[in-house]
């Protein structure tokens, strides 16, 4: 079985997010592709702007027509910080003899060399750099580059039009906007 994991902070979870995951699935042959909400990411701490509750509603939100894709909340069940070599050692343990895939955007290769236990990362899974559009990054030993669609959307960028007042239709599934609005969210 070869399973995939992708994290982040999702705050919130956009299309660009689903169409990666997407990408990600048919380009690896992934039997399956785990979304990993971060609890509290060591490089991004601070910046939340959702509760980790809401967070990991909208990443369910964002999957659920996808029968390829799930989602874990592994890290914020976990607590603390989220390092990414705790989670795949957990799904190591879990699904022993499942070849692990764990996916990154090419814009994360600058600072993995300062994520925890970068060796122990790469002898647990295979990781696979999502390249969008093309772009070029570079690659270090043992990883695999994946071409994936270009989609110019932003987390933040939508939590500003939010904030602006502006519509997010088509940065957002329609569930994930609807949810955006009853929780009064980034406003």
């Amino acid at each position: 079985m070869r399973i995939g994991l992708l994290g982040g902070s999702f705050d919130p979870p956009h299309v660009g997010h689903l169409l990666t995951a997407s990408d990600a699935v048919e380009a690896l042959g992934l039997d399956r592709l785990v979304l990993v909400p971060a609890a509290t990411q060591p490089l991004k701490q601070g910046q939340a702007q959702a509760t980790e509750e809401q967070r990991l509603a909208m990443v369910r939100l964002l999957v659920q027509s996808d029968q390829r894709l799930e989602v874990d909340p592994v890290e914020m069940e976990r607590g603390g910080l989220s390092f990414t070599v705790d989670t795949l050692a957990a799904y190591a343990a879990r699904h022993p003899g499942a070849e692990l895939v764990f996916l990154v955007g090419a814009d994360v290769l600058q600072s993995f060399s300062r994520w925890r236990e970068p060796e122990r990362i790469r002898a647990l899974a295979t990781i696979a750099v999502m390249q969008r559009g093309g772009e070029p990054a570079v690659m270090e030993k043992g990883m695999i580059a994946v071409d994936t669609r270009r989609v110019d959307v932003s987390s933040s960028e939508i939590r500003a039009r939010v904030r602006d007042g502006l519509p997010v239709r088509g940065f957002v599934t329609d569930a994930v906007g609807d949810y955006i609005t009853a929780e009064r969210l980034y406003r």
